[in-house]
């Protein structure tokens, strides 16, 4: 019953969306995604993490058939296109296979088995879903706020110091290569984030059943979630705002090379550029991925810890967003991830007060962003570590509650030693 209400609501979603899309003339993500059946994906390896994830209720055996299905479709696709000459993308063998998985569950299986398929294909499908609706609340966010809040983050940023307009200048030192790593981390972080859940849910095939938590429910929920405050808090970023890609939009071509204190006010921009910087769920999300990766192999870990960081160096390098929003999305990601852990344990006290503190200290942030901004930026040491003591107890509090929570190891009882003689070896 869970699972058929989640699928009705999703599904109301999608359609809710591809009525605004198309009120502005443009697809909506059911569109999208249905194009891809036939025309060049979006993303293919996207779409092949999606059915890398679909693959986790698989046999070994059915596993191989998949991945071969799906490249000799690829391979199919990409001869015809190179004969008529359209746009080169592979991904859409990866997308028949599941949609093929839906056939087999609906007509081949029955019982458990049935909908332990199902629940692989929505976990798959639910990843790419994601990515078609996150589009469209983008144009949705540049349709609908006029306006955006950029001048009172980017004061408010003095804080920290301005560490766009740092990491901005340190990117360009780096050059291309720099520059072409931070992107590649920066776009492929979906991809990143279904490596640590194919850990987390190696032992589905066996166990024929999920377990309670893992990291696609949060990065979900983040997606789904977050874009709400892209409307109630607009801001494009500083690169757009105080940039050259902002055009005669731009408050002035300024980033990364120098920042100045001015009183805030709101600021008109265009239709097209999504106001979509605070919070920032590119940090949210690699949060996330650190989180759920700390119990995996060294190597995970290490791997987990590089998109971190890599992560927060191409969403201040790039421009894309400010300090003030990068400290923003660590506390939101926090408080989305304690939310899900003490819905799948059941809710106690501790974890209903870790997640109101966290949303306290979000509502705060946001705030005193809007109505703060010029007593933050005329006293940075007062501010700057108040706002970084923030999120600095939000981490605390989430570490402390989450490690109570783990399930704790029985002692080894030892046998005392018997009074009396002892036989003696011989």
């Amino acid at each position: 019953m869970l699972w058929t209400a989640a699928a009705v609501v999703a599904l109301g979603f999608l359609v809710a969306l591809e009525i605004a899309a198309r009120h502005y003339g443009l697809p909506g993500p059911i569109t999208n995604q249905a194009k891809e059946v036939i025309f060049a994906p979006k993303s293919g390896p996207l779409l092949y993490a999606s059915m890398a994830l679909m693959m986790v209720v698989l046999t070994w055996r059915q596993r191989f058939i998949a991945i071969a299905a799906a490249i000799g479709i690829d391979i199919v696709f990409f001869l015809v296109r190179w004969a008529v000459d359209a746009k080169m993308m592979f991904g859409n063998g990866a997308l028949w296979v599941i949609l093929a998985c839906v056939v087999i569950a609906v007509t081949r299986r029955t019982g458990q088995e049935r909908v332990l398929l199902l629940k692989g294909v929505g976990l798959g499908l639910l990843l790419v879903a994601g990515r078609k609706t996150g589009d469209t609340w983008l144009l949705i966010t540049s349709k609908t706020r006029p306006t955006v809040l950029d001048q009172y983050v980017a004061t408010a940023d003095h804080a920290l110091g301005n560490p766009s307009w740092l990491i901005g200048r340190f990117v360009r030192s780096t050059g291309p290569i720099g520059a072409h790593v931070l992107d590649y981390v920066y776009i492929q972080l979906a991809v990143m984030a279904v490596i640590v859940a194919l850990y987390q849910l190696r032992n589905v095939s066996t166990e024929r059943r999920f377990p309670a938590h893992h990291l696609v429910r949060t990065f979900l929920v983040i997606g789904l979630l977050g874009p709400a405050f892209y409307m109630i808090y607009p801001v494009v970023g500083p690169i757009f705002a105080y940039g050259a890609d902002g055009g005669h939009w731009a408050v002035a071509n300024v980033w990364p090379n120098s920042a100045s204190i001015s009183v805030p006010h709101h600021m008109p921009f265009n239709e097209f550029t999504p106001r979509n910087c605070m919070p920032s769920l590119h940090t949210a999300w690699a949060t996330t991925i650190f989180i759920h990766s700390r119990k995996g192999p060294r190597a995970l870990r290490y791997a987990g810890a590089f998109w971190l960081i890599a992560t927060l160096g191409a969403t201040l390098g790039f421009g894309y967003h400010y300090g003030t929003d990068i400290i923003a999305g660590v506390v939101f990601a926090l408080t989305i991830e304690a939310a899900l852990r003490s819905l799948a344990r059941g809710w106690d006290r501790s974890g209903t007060q870790l997640v109101a503190y966290g949303a306290t200290v979000f509502a705060a942030l946001l705030l005193s962003y809007r109505y703060l901004s010029m007593p933050m930026a005329e006293h940075p040491w007062v501010f700057g570590p108040l706002l970084i003591l923030a999120m600095v107890s939000v981490i605390h509090y989430f570490v402390r509650t989450t490690r109570m929570w783990e399930p704790q190891a029985e002692p080894v009882r030892h046998l005392e030693p018997q009074a009396g003689p002892q036989p003696e070896l011989v």
